[in-house]
Formats: structure tokens, C-alpha cells, sequence
């Protein structure tokens, strides 16, 4: 999230593609219709007619699962015709950089590809001598990044996009002269996308083809631009940042791998790189382990590093998690918070693999579907072996702390209530399972160090509840010898003399009397970035690379919304700068040097059109899901070489186009929020939005006979759920390569819980992920459907 929702009113187009703003964040329209009431305009690209596109300008419609092509087919507009910004190409971007002479693509695939893995040695930087990337500020060279991005996306013309993705060339035409518009310097695009966009197997790579697209357009950094993510509730920004990844530390830093890091020096040598801020990692690293494991981490035992669990070679994400479940591999599982038995893909799948559990907690505020699997219909509860707790937890009104919204904003968040009757916060939870582990680690253990050493000194004595203020401060980091707050991550070192649970984190609790995140002042004057409100990790940043905000002499491009500007010999700021703006001694380092680095993050210092980290290729490429009605119309490689396909999934993926032609999609609701534990037991909720149902077009209706409000059963070889049909406008069917499809659409919220209860329609979906962070692909599957 580059940006944030208050400064989309600074916007002159907004796409909203793979997300449904309207009806699932609708206090981000507030700001979109502030921007439209100044003459911005609103695309919506998705394959159903939304709330968000009934309030739009233009409704895109694209069948689900062919973003790529429909974002390829812009990049290609922008650059046939001439509308990026060529100077904020030429300077703040990779597109100079020559490429390996070896480097090639050719009918889908790019070089390296040996089974389903590739090697990149042909997609790496030619270098000179002295081991500097070689480049061609002229853009002219063949193998330059320029020129070979060019030469990927002249494929995507308007007719093929049409073909792929349904959308009629005039629609994609209107689209891609619209949102093309703002690489003009003094406009600003910005995309908003959400699950839409990320739940395939090339769900990574809809993100870099947005990436791609914005930074020729020159819309990164700006105000008013960026790449959004719009998140589904208060704290997914916060869980991310926090580590609840498996690959990940907190703030972002890889967790140790055993094959590659058995020691700190290891880690250190092999993650850190020469420039960019992220050469400052040890520091990170090191105040991480003082924040765990305080005076137990010094500098002659590394400072715990060994305490430290490391990856094995296995995959440890969602999916594959539930296939080593069902081979009897796990013996127990925290359901803590999710619900699986709901959410999760193939969802029948992932409740019999629950049985293969010794024992299993859940911890929510309702008996969820997953509490609850042992009792599922059909389900035999005297064949299961699973020993279930369920542990009563207060919501979010009930409890104290903070949490980190889609804009990056952390945000203090005060108790309203007590929780009733057993209910605790999850803080409480936490802390009563770590002194009950500690206990018995007490009385002996194969290893009870990293038990027994770890710092936990948040109060809560008896059955009270732990000070979320010495959590928080654990966060911000503290000088490890006063234990006086860290004013701001700068101030980290690797010696152990600072402890900081989250490097981004720091500085939004740095005064204990009147914390950053606690903060309320609106901004008085100014362009909306509201500094004085909450706290915005990286350093109270609101707008990510604003040093993009101006050109390489420090010249705002749009002198109405300036964020970072060069005057009078020093730098102007409505925003905290992202890039190197002071010297040591305090004096102003001048534009033309900070231009050479405006993303600071990057050891390029320059954005990536060309990314040689990505799994399946340094360029977005048309794969069709894994199952499609259609073959591939821009090459012969039909889906992603590289795609996560799990052993379930190769037996139960809907492979016979003809049994099961339809298209299928999920999303969400206003009336119900996540796998619906919440809202569905809620009356008031479930009168609105009573029941589950699949919507269906009037022609496909007329076709197997069904009138809206029928019974039917929507099926595939996993599974066959009973939904009401919803015949209506909202989706039509698509001509794709010549081909009339039928997208179906369908609700996910429902489970076997609850005061509602149904179907849920993950039963339907693939256990496959994407190459990159194995995320399920929801959104694109097929299916058939009769009357019940």
C-alpha cells in the first residue's frame, strides 16, 4: 500500500480492478467521490456489474482470471502510444539496464525453465569490469529493459485482450485512453485492487503487471497515485507486519532457512545486501532477538540466534499446511482467529484432514465450522480422534491495542466493554499459554532455553490482564541499558544495546505519555496526508517513494498536490521524506544526487519493470487458471510452469471443460465479514442477506430452466452445494477467442454454524497456489449447475 485512503481525493482517475470498493470498503468512496467531485473518474474492471461499477464511470467487464492480459494490454497501450513519462521512466526506473545476452522468452516460457522451477542466470544484469550494472540511458539497447518490456507486451493488442478477457475492444479501448491519461506530470492514476487481484496461481504477478503499468505512467510516489490494497478488515496490514506469515520476522526480515542459515553469520553474509536500506538488517535482526530474549542474547552466543526455530525445505503455507494435516504429519494445530473449515480451499478436504489431528485449539468468539468440524454433516464424531479446545475470545470492541489499517496508519484502539462471561482478550490468551508452557518447561525439557530465556515481562499477574503499553513499547524498541524508548528506527544498532520487536514499527510509541499512535489532530492545511493523525510506519510516512514526486531537479510534476519539493536550496515537505534528504552534519543532500535513489528499499534504488525475484519470470505473462474453459490464446503454455499444484489438488481438479463449462468466481458481502461467525449470528444481519446463493445470468437461466429464488446444486468433481439462484443483469456472459462463457458468481460466508447457516462456496475451490506465496486461487474455477 503505497498510499493511503484520505489521499485518494488527490486523484484525477482511479481503476478499481479485483476489488469491490463500494460495497466491501465503502468509507473509501468517501474519499473517491471527493476526488469526483472535482472531475476525477472512477473504472471499475470486474467480471460482475458491482456497486462500485453502478457508481463508476466506466464498467469494465473481464472474465476472472485474465487480469494480466487486461493490464498487459495498457502497458501496451501506454507505450504505442506515447503516454508514459518518459523522463520518470528514464530516471527512477530499471529501464536502462541491459539485460543477459541469454535472457529470452518464447511461446509462454522464459529462459531457464527446467521442470517446474526456473533457473535465472539468463535474467540477471550484464555488468561491466568493475561489477557495475550496465546500461543504456538512450533506452535503445535490444537487451535493455526498456526494450525488451516492449517487446513482451506488443502482443497484448486490443483485439487479443479482447479475445482473452471478454472485454469488447471499444471497452478496453475507452479503459486504456482513460487511465493511460495520467502519465501526463501533472496527473495522477491510482489502482486499487484487493483479493480480486491476488487469489490466482500468478496472483503476485497481477500485482507486479499494476506495479509495471504505474511506474510508466509515472503514478508512484505521488500524491493521488500508488499501487492500494484494499484490506478486508482493521489489522491485515498489522498481521502481515507482524510476522504471521510463516516466511517471514517481523517488519519484513526472511525467516532463517536451516540449509542456508545455521548461524547469525550466515544470515547476516547472505541476506543483507550492499545497498539499500535493507544493508542496515543486522541491526533489524539484532534488536529482534534483544526484544525476545533480552540479557540471555549476547554477542558471544550470537545473541540467541541458535534460539531461533529454522525453515526446513518443506512449504509451510496455508495449503500445503492441510496436505501434511491429511498424511498425519501434524499433530496439532492453533486455529486461532480463522476458520478454515470455511475459508480454507477445497474446504472438504481441509475438514477431513482436521481428523488426522492429535489435538487442535481454537480461539474466536463463536463455535466456528472449524470448532466445530468433529460434528459437520456426515461427519462420524466417534471415528474422530481430535481432542478440540475452544478458548472464548473478546472481539475487537472488547479489548485494548493497536492496530494498522489499509493506509499503513497504526492507531490506538480503546476498549468500549468488557467481554462476557469467560471471554478474554488474545493478549490474555497468549500470555496464560506462555507462563502455563514456561511452568512445565521448569520441571525439565529436551531444550528449555528458548523458553525460559524469553522476555515476558507484560504484567498480568493472577488472572489479570497484561499492559498492552509494555507490549507496544517492546515494539517501538528501547535502549536495552535505560529502557528509555527508541525515538524512531534510525536510532537501532546490532551491538545489543537496542531491543525492537518490529524495525517498522518504530517510533509510533515512542513517548510513553502522548504516543505517536494515539495522536488525533487533523491536518489544518495542506494536501490530506494528516501527519499529526495516528502513526504511519516507515517513519511516519504517508505517501511510499515520494522522492518520485518530483523530477530529478527537484521540480514537483504536479505544483497543485506537491509532496517532496527542491526551493530555495532546501527540501519542502507535506510528507516525511522517503530517501536519503539530510547529511550526517545536517545539511540538505541536493536533488540531483537523491534522484539516483528514490526507492531506498531496492538495491537498485530504482523501480523494477524487469524483476529477476520473482518465481514465474521477471515480466507478468497470460497464464489461464488452472482450470479454464478456454485454451490459452497468447501461447501454448497454458498455465503457470511454476504453479503450486498439491497432490489433492492434481485428484480432484475439474480438468473435463465439458462437464463443468462455467466460470466461477467468490467474493464478499456488505452484510457479512469473512467466513461469517461474526454476522452470521447476528439477526439483524441475516435478515438482510439471509442465505446462501449463486448468481447467474438471464440467458444462462433461460438455458437449464431456472427462475431466481429456485434451489439449485452448483458442482465440480470436489464437491456440491445447494444455493438459491439469483438471476440477474449483473453478469453476462463473455465472447472469449470466439467462445460465449458464463461466469457464475458466489458468496463465501456461509458454513454449518451459526444462527445462518449453508453451503460455503470454498467447498468448489482448487487446493493450488501461486509460484511465488502459494495463495489459493479463489477466484477463478469452473463448475456446473442444475436444479436441485
Amino acid at each position: 500500500m503505497t498510499n493511503h485512503w484520505i489521499d485518494y481525493q488527490n486523484s484525477d482517475v482511479i481503476m478499481a480492478i479485483g476489488v469491490n470498493t463500494a460495497e466491501n470498503h465503502p468509507v473509501s468512496m468517501k474519499w473517491i467521490n471527493r476526488a469526483r467531485a472535482r472531475g476525477a473518474k472512477l473504472i471499475a474492471v470486474d467480471p460482475r456489474f458491482t456497486r462500485t461499477a453502478a457508481a463508476a464511470d466506466l464498467h469494465v467487464p473481464i472474465r476472472p482470471g485474465t487480469d494480466i492480459a487486461f493490464l498487459g494490454g495498457l502497458i501496451n497501450y501506454a507505450l504505442q502510444n506515447n503516454l508514459i513519462q518518459e523522463e520518470y521512466v528514464r530516471n527512477y526506473t530499471n529501464a536502462s539496464y541491459l539485460i543477459h545476452p541469454d535472457f529470452a522468452f518464447h511461446d509462454g516460457v522464459f529462459s531457464g525453465l527446467d521442470t517446474n522451477k526456473y533457473d535465472k542466470a539468463s535474467w540477471a544484469y550484464q555488468t561491466g569490469p568493475d561489477g557495475a550494472v550496465r546500461k543504456d540511458p538512450t533506452l535503445q539497447d535490444p537487451q535493455c529493459v526498456f526494450q525488451l518490456l516492449k517487446k513482451h507486451y506488443a502482443r497484448y493488442t486490443p483485439e487479443k485482450v479482447s479475445q482473452i478477457t471478454g472485454c469488447p475492444v471499444e471497452t478496453f479501448l475507452k479503459a486504456a485512453e482513460l487511465f493511460c491519461s495520467t502519465g501526463r506530470p501533472d496527473k495522477a492514476g491510482n489502482i486499487l485492487y484487493a483479493m480480486g487481484i491476488t487469489q490466482h496461481t500468478y496472483g503476485s504477478q497481477n500485482v507486479r503487471a499494476i506495479a509495471i503499468l504505474q511506474l510508466l505512467l509515472g503514478n508512484i510516489g505521488i500524491a493521488g497515485g500508488g499501487v492500494n490494497a484494499q484490506r478486508g478488515e482493521a489489522n491485515v496490514q498489522g498481521s502481515t507486519d507482524m510476522a504471521l506469515l510463516y516466511h517471514y520476522l517481523p517488519g519484513y526480515l526472511g525467516h532463517p532457512k536451516a540449509a542456508l542459515h545455521p548461524t547469525l553469520k550466515d544470515y547476516i553474509e547472505k541476506e543483507t545486501p550492499k545497498t539499500s536500506y535493507w544493508s542496515n538488517k543486522p541491526k533489524f535482526l539484532v534488536s529482534l532477538l534483544k526484544a525476545w530474549y533480552g540479557q540471555a542474547a549476547t554477542a558471544d552466543n550470537d545473541f540467541a540466534y541458535d534460539y531461533l526455530p529454522k525453515l526446513d525445505a518443506r512449504d509451510h503455507s496455508h495449503i500445503s499446511i492441510f496436505e501434511h494435516m491429511a498424511a498425519g504429519e501434524i499433530k496439532g494445530f492453533f486455529a486461532w482467529g480463522q476458520n478454515p473449515a470455511v475459508g480454507g480451499p477445497q474446504a472438504m478436504f481441509e475438514r477431513s484432514a482436521l481428523e488426522k489431528l492429535d489435538w487442535m485449539v481454537v480461539v474466536d468468539i463463536f463455535e466456528t465450522e472449524t470448532a466445530a468440524f468433529w460434528k459437520r454433516p456426515g461427519a462420524n464424531p466417534q471415528s474422530i480422534k481430535t481432542e478440540v479446545f475452544l478458548l472464548p475470545a473478546a472481539i475487537s470492541y472488547e479489548k485494548e491495542g493497536s492496530v494498522a489499517n489499509s493506509g499503513r496508519w497504526i492507531q490506538w484502539r480503546y476498549k468500549a466493554c468488557d467481554p462476557p462471561g469467560e471471554a478474554r482478550s488474545d493478549l490474555w490468551i497468549a500470555d496464560r499459554l506462555y507462563k502455563a508452557i514456561r511452568a512445565e518447561y521448569e520441571k525439565g525439557g529436551v531444550f528449555p532455553d528458548p523458553i525460559l530465556n524469553l522476555t515476558w515481562d507484560y504484567g498480568g499477574a493472577g488472572e489479570g490482564e497484561p499492559d498492552t503499553s509494555r507490549v507496544a513499547l517492546e515494539i517501538n524498541g528501547y535502549d536495552t541499558a535505560t529502557g528509555s524508548p527508541l525515538a524512531n528506527f534510525p536510532a537501532l544498532k546490532d551491538d545489543g544495546s537496542t531491543a525492537c520487536g518490529c524495525w517498522i514499527y518504530s517510533g509510533y510509541y515512542n513517548d510513553l505519555n502522548n504516543p505517536p499512535c494515539k495522536k488525533r489532530q487533523k491536518e489544518e492545511a495542506g494536501i490530506g496526508t494528516h501527519p499529526n493523525w495516528a502513526y504511519a510506519w516507515p517513519l511516519n510516512r504517508r505517501i511510499l517513494y515520494n522522492r518520485c514526486s518530483s523530477d530529478p531537479a527537484g521540480k514537483p510534476w504536479n505544483a497543485a498536490a506537491p509532496v517532496i519539493w527542491w526551493e530555495n536550496g532546501e527540501w519542502k515537505r507535506n510528507d516525511v521524506p522517503d530517501f536519503g534528504w539530510k547529511a550526517a552534519d545536517g545539511s540538505m543532500i541536493p536533488p540531483e544526487k537523491s534522484a539516483a535513489n528514490p526507492f531506498i528499499m531496492l538495491p537498485e534504488g530504482q523501480g523494477r519493470l524487469f524483476a529477476a525475484a520473482m518465481a514465474d519470470g521477471p515480466f507478468p505473462e497470460h497464464y489461464e487458471p488452472v482450470e479454464s474453459p478456454v485454451a490459452n490464446l497468447l501461447s501454448r503454455q497454458q498455465n503457470n510452469p511454476v504453479v503450486v499444484f498439491l497432490p489433492s489438488a492434481r485428484k480432484w481438479t475439474a480438468a473435463a471443460v465439458g462437464e463443468f463449462p462455467l466460470v466461477a468466481t467468490t467474493y464478499r458481502l456488505s452484510e457479512h465479514w469473512q467466513s461469517g461467525i461474526m454476522t452470521r449470528n447476528s439477526p439483524w444481519l441475516n435478515e438482510l442477506m439471509p442465505e446462501m446463493f449463486v448468481e447467474i445470468s438471464p440467458g444462462l437461466a433461460r438455458k437449464l430452466g431456472i427462475a431466481s429464488g429456485d434451489k439449485v446444486v452448483v458442482y465440480n468433481r470436489r464437491s456440491a452445494i445447494i444455493a438459491k439462484a439469483c438471476v440477474t443483469p449483473r453478469l453476462q456472459p463473455l465472447v472469449i477467442g470466439g467462445q460465449e462463457v458464463e461466469v457464475v458468481g458466489m458468496p463465501w460466508h456461509w458454513g454449518y454454524q451459526g444462527l445462518s447457516a449453508g453451503p460455503s462456496a470454498n467447498e468448489l475451490t482448487p487446493h493450488v497456489g501461486d509460484a511465488n506465496t502459494n495463495i489459493p486461487e479463489y477466484k477463478a474455477f469452473l463448475c456446473a449447475i442444475r436444479r436441485a
